[in-house]
């Protein structure tokens, strides 16, 4: 039936024992090595992320303070603009208003000064109407 040998068996298992030290050598500690230097590589990274995250945040942080800042300087601007229109707008009106106060008050000059030379003409005037109105009464 089935006989032991055992040399063959010694064979065999210094041959097994020996495939296990090459392929430990050749295979498993490479393989062992790449697995570890991918996991340290992956940490790195992940620290890396969170550290860009914190970066990240604090940039965006950085840019909306600078948002902020230049909406608060347009705000002022803006106001600064529309005070300095106001005033030129008032000046303009003031002085159209004097303007037109000084035409006025020439045309007010003028309007007397004909009404006191249309007055004077007819005053000079009135002995010639006086005849006329003797003349049409005399003729009724």
């Amino acid at each position: 039936m089935l006989d032991i040998n055992p040399i063959l068996l010694l064979a065999t298992f210094v041959v097994f024992l020996s495939l296990i030290a090459a392929l430990n050598s050749w295979l498993y500690n490479p393989l062992f090595a790449y697995m570890k230097k991918r996991d340290e590589d992956i940490k790195k990274d992940l620290e890396k992320v969170g550290s860009n995250d914190d970066e990240i945040h604090e940039l965006y942080s950085k840019a909306e303070s600078i948002i902020m800042n230049a909406k608060l300087e347009a705000a002022a601007l803006r106001e600064k603009v529309i005070a300095d229109a106001k005033e030129l707008a008032d000046s303009k009106l003031e002085a159209k208003r004097a303007e037109l106060a000084n035409e006025y008050l020439e045309f007010e000059k003028s309007l007397h000064n004909s009404r006191k030379q249309l007055n004077d003409e007819l005053m000079s005037q009135i002995p010639m109407f006086k005849e006329a109105v003797k003349a049409k009464f005399s003729q009724i």
